[in-house]
């Protein structure tokens, strides 16, 4: 493989530019759009953009150590990741395992995984690079990229892949903690609107047995065992019952 970083003054003002608008645009859909899988689908396109010479791309995530493609710009790569998955092994898993970039020709992948390269040669793909992704403790996996080019990627690729791979970590890593802080907040606002109709049953209950709190409380579980539905909805109904407009 040809070892290619130095190519003259102008490549690498020209190639960081492109790392420069992917990661620009990747940070404007991160600051619009909440849907995970729809920022992994941006990671993909701007990869393309970021590293000349990749013309396709995927985003293999580990989940409890199965893997799947989360996003992908081509179905075809995407079924050459399912290759990887059905037989355990190729440039993908090794990169997502090992926490080590991965780059290999078409030749070199014949000798390490077979079946992987046969697939691949079928589908007209001649290289592929793959970078370790590392978002926190629950989400990890794989940048995967795509070449009909038999010579294999560059260093020069290499070295691109990794320095977008490192943006797109962090990215993500503030993408996710946002994520989670929305679900936990709305989780919060759930439980406050539960507690608000259980308080308010309680007080109809009270009001109309004349018994305390807690017993109130203690008849409203007993009546959600025996009619096996949730004590929040249970509330709801009797709240609803009270405060309905007669007609």
């Amino acid at each position: 493989m040809t070892d290619d970083l130095a190519q003259g003054p102008a490549t690498w003002p020209d190639v960081l530019e492109d790392v420069t608008g992917a990661l620009e645009t990747l940070a404007d859909v991160l600051s619009r759009e909440n849907e995970f899988g729809t920022l992994l689908h941006e990671v993909c396109e701007q990869v393309v953009r970021a590293v000349p010479g990749v013309e396709a791309a995927t985003v293999a995530l580990l989940e409890d150590g199965t893997p799947r493609t989360a996003a992908s710009t081509d179905q075809e790569v995407a079924g050459l990741d399912e290759e990887q998955y059905s037989a355990a092994e190729g440039p993908c898993l090794e990169a997502a395992h090992s926490g080590k970039l991965v780059r290999v020709s078409l030749a070199e992948a014949q000798a390490q995984w077979p079946s992987f390269a046969k697939a691949a040669h079928e589908a007209g793909i001649g290289s592929f690079l793959s970078a370790p992704l590392m978002v926190d403790r629950q989400v990890s996996g794989a940048i995967n990229c795509y070449s009909s080019q038999h010579h294999g990627f560059r260093e020069l690729d290499a070295r691109l892949l990794e320095l977008y791979t490192a943006a797109v970590e962090a990215a993500l890593r503030s993408a996710r903690r946002f994520h989670q802080a929305l679900e936990l907040a709305e989780q919060l606002r759930a439980a406050l609107r539960s507690r608000a109709v259980i308080d308010q049953a309680k007080g109809i209950v009270m009001a109309v047995r004349h018994i305390d709190a807690d017993q109130a409380f203690t008849v409203l579980v007993e009546q959600s065992q025996q009619e096996n539905t949730k004590l929040r909805d249970l509330a709801k109904r009797l709240v609803a019952g009270v405060t309905a407009t007669p007609r």
